[in-house]
């Protein structure tokens, strides 16, 4: 049986986010650009215009802060035309990482309204901050200490090697992202020497051992599709899905299809910006290579993954994470909202799945057995053992076993008050 995604279901997603994103005060304009000492210069404004830009492209509709953030956001730059510190010759990654995501939401401004002014900008940032980081990523450190360090949002950590660094390990390359979709637009060649080094050095470094987070690595593999889908050279598409195949097999999703925050720390969290990223990279690369399996494993990270992600105030929030190895059998909500990252992200995530719901059914047979983990599952459908307080929120619960199972409940549905105390018991 195919189990189609539910218009209803995905239409009040959308809403519940964009109603969250139009009338938060933290999203408003007084409010929507980050302190000035904020260690992530440039990250909430390029997420909340990503977000914005998002919405729109779902419903036409404007959310008033889009075009407000476009107009002061140049009066919000430093002299070179950049967001935080001119650092000099010192790279600073959550700079970068920061600046990506303002690119991507400048870009995805510029294709939506074609405002040379934005275009203006974002080359500024490009030939100001990035192109003097040019030949310099071979010596991002990878032989330091692994400390298990950093919170829900990251921190910097240090300096090494004139880098100051972030427990966000591999932040920087989240750049990929950014600066492939300022690529798809100028089409520059000098640019694409930059990216070229950065995907380079970073397919070569053993993320496992160094334990680099897993939503700058995907973030980075989307990157790299989009200068496949640009080029059509075939390095850029056998690197992303290297990085599929790592994350899938190697340790960086969990039994609920989700993600660890960093891999080889099974006792931290999940994160819906990752878990974004991980379905999209799927399904690109579905579309690129005809791989089932890829297909599969998307509409597996909706059904399941999306289950607990998205809360009932539109926002998302990170969950325990669910492993062999990890403390915990449940998933249980960590933190109710991560609104300075996830909840903005969450935008492009729904506008991708709303545009590619057709391919994203799961298949079920009606018969409910334990795959290869133990996980209980009915084809691409995981149950769960709800607490009481989940049940009315259930939907649906068979017998299985002697436990009343039912696929994992969403949270967008659940009050707050409940979400902050439950959980579901995963067997395996």
């Amino acid at each position: 049986m195919v189990r189609q995604i539910n218009n209803e279901e995905i239409n009040e997603r959308i809403n519940l986010n964009c109603k969250r994103l139009a009338e938060s005060s933290y999203y408003q304009i007084n409010e929507v650009f980050a302190p000035n000492n904020y260690d992530w210069p440039a990250d909430k404004e390029g997420r909340a215009l990503l977000a914005f830009v998002s919405h729109y492209k779902i419903s036409g509709r404007k959310i008033p802060c889009m075009d407000e953030m476009i107009a002061k956001l140049p009066s919000m730059l430093n002299e070179k035309g950049y967001m935080g510190k001119d650092n000099k010759t010192v790279i600073a990654e959550q700079q970068l990482s920061g600046h990506s995501w303002l690119l991507r939401g400048l870009c995805e401004y510029y294709e939506q309204f074609s405002d040379e002014k934005v275009l203006g900008m974002m080359k500024v940032i490009i030939e100001n901050l990035f192109m003097p980081t040019k030949g310099r990523y071979s010596a991002y450190p990878i032989d330091r200490s692994k400390k298990d360090e950093g919170d829900v949002s990251g921190n910097e950590i240090g300096y090494l090697d004139n880098w100051i660094l972030s427990s966000d390990v591999g932040c920087a390359f989240m750049s990929i992202d950014g600066l492939s979709h300022a690529y798809k637009i100028t089409k520059d060649e000098q640019l694409k020497e930059l990216l070229d080094e950065m995907i380079n050095v970073y397919l070569a470094i053993d993320k496992v051992n160094l334990r680099v987070q897993t939503h700058c690595t995907l973030t980075a593999a989307r990157g790299m599709m989009r200068m496949y889908s640009e080029t059509k050279d075939r390095k850029y598409l056998s690197g992303a899905k290297s990085i599929y195949d790592l994350y899938v097999y190697g340790g960086g999703m969990t039994y609920t299809y989700q993600n660890l925050n960093w891999w080889g720390r099974p006792d931290t969290w999940t994160e819906p910006c990752a878990i974004v990223d991980s379905l999209m990279l799927a399904l690109k690369l579905y579309k690129a290579t005809d791989d089932e399996n890829c297909r599969t494993v998307a509409a597996r990270i909706y059904h399941n993954g999306f289950a607990t992600l998205q809360r009932d105030n539109g926002g998302a929030g990170t969950d325990t994470v669910v492993t062999d190895d990890s403390p915990w059998d449940f998933l249980k909500a960590r933190t109710y909202e991560a609104e300075f990252c996830c909840s903005m992200r969450l935008a492009e995530g729904l506008w991708y799945i709303n545009k590619n719901k057709d391919l994203l059914y799961a298949e079920t047979t009606g018969e409910i057995k334990k795959n290869s983990n133990g996980v209980y599952f009915d084809g691409d459908i995981i149950y769960a053992l709800p607490d009481e307080s989940l049940l009315p929120y259930a939907g649906e619960t068979v017998n299985v076993d002697g436990l009343d199972l039912s696929p994992i409940v969403k949270y967008y549905r659940v009050p707050k008050e409940i979400i902050e105390t439950a959980s579901q018991k995963i067997i395996f």
